[in-house]
């Protein structure tokens, strides 16, 4: 299951690498369509406005971790790309000690601020007891989060991407039976489905720490692996500090457009959270397989193979490319029979503010595949600092063009949803021209 990206065929080496993490993501999007439709539906539009709401924080919280794990993992890629298997052991323990630490840390703080964080999200009076009760339900499974992405991003990093993928499997199987069962046979409302949540995801926590420690050589520390040395602190700490750092950006930026949104009422609200689905369901694979890509660029850079890394780059553009356009005309032309599977088809005030959002998005996804092809290239080459940049110019735009023409008569919501894709787009720009110069500097 483990395989060297520094061997073999660069296109099949990448694809078949990437495969099980899109395949996973699909699954996680895939319960995440099967949450929202059974709160939906079984529901009412209420329930979903308040699980809606929540899902942006929640990301938000989520990605600090998930930052620092995709941090640590390209740190984890490069050293094992280089062989260096001491170097590997001693930062696998640091990075799980800080991470970890930071983890509890989170949990505790969210928990003793969830009323102030649902105030400055403008929760609606009507959906306000709901969306707290679903939301400190969920901020008990932080813990199991980190386990899962830290372990998951181990495997990954020394080329083994099928083991999170079973396990993901598992947990979004279980996700949904005890969705149905909370909600529709105990009757729990929202609080059976962040119950079923959290639950899912510690028996997928535990299932991946309890395959790492068995079958992951570099999982059997010894002594002198324990132990915080100056230099791999600070190698550990630059890249997962500013891949946290990009990942928080993107997320704080996401989560003050939801605050936004909310100031439109419920119904805006409840087409937000479907479309919202919807459009991560489209373009997740394209992002999936810039993860992939970042990995497979760290192991030959760890590596010095710089001209399979130029190979590497001219395979990942054609196939995000052709794979964007793909789905831009399938989204566009079937908008509003996707929303009707989140949406009873009489609720047309609903199903017309989501196509709306969906047809803008849904032209401009090459923008957005080309920039998480940016984000892993840049992670991969030891630059996050540029990938940080790249997200606070996506994200600054979005949300300052949001804000100035979202309260305009003439413009409203379409004002939110066309900020979008133009951060997207600057910021490919910006990307593009950063690249050229590493080029020319470094002889990529």
């Amino acid at each position: 299951m483990q395989q060297d990206l520094t061997q073999g065929s660069v296109t099949k080496s990448m694809l078949l690498f990437a495969c099980p993490m899109i395949l996973g993501n699909l699954l996680q999007q895939f319960y995440n369509v099967a949450d929202t439709l059974i709160v939906g539906r079984f529901l009412g539009s209420d329930a979903l406005a308040a699980v809606g709401s929540s899902f942006s924080l929640m990301t938000f919280l989520t990605s600090i971790l998930l930052g620092l794990c995709m941090g640590s993992g390209i740190v984890f890629s490069m050293l094992f790309g280089a062989r260096k298997a001491d170097s590997l052991k001693n930062c696998i323990f640091i990075s799980f000690v800080i991470t970890g630490l930071l983890a509890v840390f989170i949990e505790l703080l969210v928990l003793a601020l969830t009323d102030p964080l649902l105030a400055l999200l403008q929760i609606p009076e009507a959906i306000l007891a709901d969306t707290r009760s679903y939301l400190q339900i969920i901020f008990c499974g932080i813990l199991f989060t980190f386990l899962y992405n830290f372990f998951a991003s181990l495997a990954r990093s020394i080329g083994n991407s099928v083991i999170p993928l079973i396990f993901l499997a598992v947990s979004t199987a279980l996700n949904i039976l005890l969705d149905l069962l909370f909600i529709l046979s105990f009757d729990m409302g929202v609080s059976g489905a962040a119950w079923a949540t959290i639950l899912a995801q510690a028996v997928s926590a535990v299932g991946m720490i309890a395959y790492c420690y068995r079958k992951i050589p570099f999982l059997k520390l010894k002594k002198q692996h324990l132990q915080f040395s100056k230099a791999a602190v600070s190698q550990i700490l630059q890249y997962s500090l500013l891949t946290c750092l990009q990942q928080s950006i993107m997320n704080f930026g996401i989560l003050m457009v939801q605050g936004l949104v909310n100031s439109f009422g419920v119904a805006v609200m409840a087409a937000f959270a479907a479309a919202v689905k919807i459009d991560s369901f489209a373009y997740m694979p394209v992002q999936d397989f810039g993860n992939a890509f970042s990995t497979f660029i760290a192991q030959n850079y760890g590596a010095a193979q710089k001209d399979r890394i130029r190979r590497g780059i001219r395979t990942a553009v054609l196939t995000a490319v052709l794979f964007c356009i793909a789905i831009s005309l399938i989204v566009c032309r079937y908008a509003g029979q996707l929303m009707t599977i989140f949406i009873r088809p009489e609720e047309t005030e609903i199903i017309s503010i989501g196509v709306q959002y969906l047809r803008i998005e849904g032209i401009c996804y090459c923008g957005i595949g080309c920039l998480f092809l940016l984000y892993g290239l840049y992670r991969g080459l030891g630059k996050p600092g540029i990938s940080v940049l790249l997200t606070f110019i996506s994200l600054g735009t979005r949300v300052t063009l949001a804000y100035l023409l979202a309260p305009r008569p003439s413009i409203g919501l379409a004002g939110i949803w066309w900020a979008i894709p133009i951060g997207w787009i600057l910021a490919d720009i910006t990307g593009i021209v950063c690249y050229l110069f590493l080029k020319r500097r470094q002889r990529l």
